[in-house]
């Protein structure tokens, strides 16, 4: 098979509103568009949010870093099953400094996503056809894919607004976001349970806003609300101390930007640092690294969430959607909030989650969505062509 012919665009989505959590606010938000273009013409594409605060990754280093990378080289395949071999396999240049091995994880989901999408058009295969090749014991395909709700940095009246919307539209689960400066996340959960009922899932977000001690003392404060679990209590760099914090208040964890690679994977197992796993395919790497990541989870007796970051357009809504439709047994799904969020969702169909976070099941080959190019012209920054 030829070489196919990369080029990766730094985008900038502007927000219909201003989200804020513990660790950062945007308005907007930079992204990675990668488009990829076989030798019959066939294209695809993927999307990766790169982090500072995340993976360490920003725009201007993921471009550096695939410039370096020689992906086109990596990528050639004669059949789907190579194609499949061929994205498992691919490796971005090393980075400096990165000790867990997740530097270029955005930078990956982006380029791996393009390939996937432009294969599965070539060979007729969606990506979720993936998950019973790579991982059977994970497949469990559904016919709608249900999406969770969340709220931010919404107090007062607009969260008791936000709470009575969830519970009228059918939303089963709702994540907080709290550990904010200045915010009572007491009064908030309490308002947030008491107008949602108790058989709404409620779960929080800390966003690495408390120290180990801070978190076991809100988390005794809070426990009365009722949680299914906390998300990323602590800093990557406590760790340590989740053990314990499990322990003394009882209370599941969830790591999130402890958790972007297998060697995270390995040491939160191994530490007993929590219960589940957020698996997001942009931090996480791209739709494989993210399936191996929930295979290992699932060895382990843990659960996983399919989160999102802020700001996804409707290339990684698509990627997403295909995972959540064919893994069986996820304890939440985040996404789908395309034109809730996002002013350019790129694509030309509407993927925004309806009534209950409820969602259709893509059909067709690839990620089954086609993008709007006036759209992309619209969002372009800069665009880079890759080398061999």
């Amino acid at each position: 098979m030829q070489p196919a012919v990369f080029s990766v665009s730094h985008v900038r989505i502007p927000l219909r509103r201003a989200i804020r959590h513990a660790s950062h606010a945007r308005t907007n938000t930079d992204s990675l568009l990668a488009c990829c273009v076989l030798a019959d013409g066939t294209t695809g594409y993927g999307e990766g949010l790169p982090r500072d605060y995340v993976t360490g990754e920003t725009v201007a280093g993921a471009l550096e870093l695939l410039g370096r990378s020689r992906v086109v080289g990596q990528l050639r395949a004669d059949s789907w099953q190579a194609a499949i071999a061929a994205a498992e396999a691919l490796q971005l240049a090393s980075v400096p400094g990165d000790s867990r091995g997740i530097g270029g994880n955005a930078a990956r989901c982006a380029v791996e996503l393009a390939w996937l999408d432009a294969c599965g058009k070539k060979y007729g295969q969606g990506l979720d056809s993936l998950v019973p090749r790579l991982a059977p014991e994970l497949h469990q395909p559904v016919g709608t894919v249900r999406y969770s709700a969340v709220i931010t940095s919404a107090r007062g009246r607009k969260l008791r607004l936000l709470s009575r919307l969830y519970r009228c539209a059918g939303f089963r689960q709702v994540k907080v976001k709290v550990g904010i400066e200045e915010y009572d996340d007491l009064e908030r959960l309490g308002e947030v349970r008491r107008i949602s009922g108790p058989a709404m899932g409620i779960r929080i977000d800390a966003n690495e806003a408390w120290s180990p001690d801070e978190a076991i003392e809100a988390l005794h404060r809070l426990q009365g609300v009722g949680l299914e679990w906390v998300e990323q209590p602590c800093p990557v760099e406590a760790n340590s101390g989740l053990a314990q914090l499990r322990q003394e208040t009882g209370v599941a964890v969830m790591l999130d930007e402890s958790l972007c690679g297998m060697a995270d994977a390995e040491a939160a197992i191994a530490g007993g640092w929590c219960d589940l796993f957020n698996l997001r395919l942009s931090k996480c790497g791209g739709f494989i690294p993210t399936l191996r990541l929930a295979q290992r989870a699932r060895l382990a007796g843990l659960r996983c969430q399919l989160g999102c970051q802020v700001g996804e357009t409707g290339v990684l809504t698509a990627a997403g959607r295909r995972f959540a439709q064919a893994v069986g047994g996820l304890a939440a799904v985040e996404g789908s909030y395309d034109r809730h969020l996002v002013k350019e969702a790129l694509t030309t169909r509407n993927l925004t989650f309806g009534l209950g976070g409820k969602a259709p099941a893509l059909q067709g080959p690839g990620l089954g969505v086609e993008l709007d190019q006036r759209a992309i012209e619209r969002v372009t920054v800069r665009r880079e062509v890759l080398g061999d």
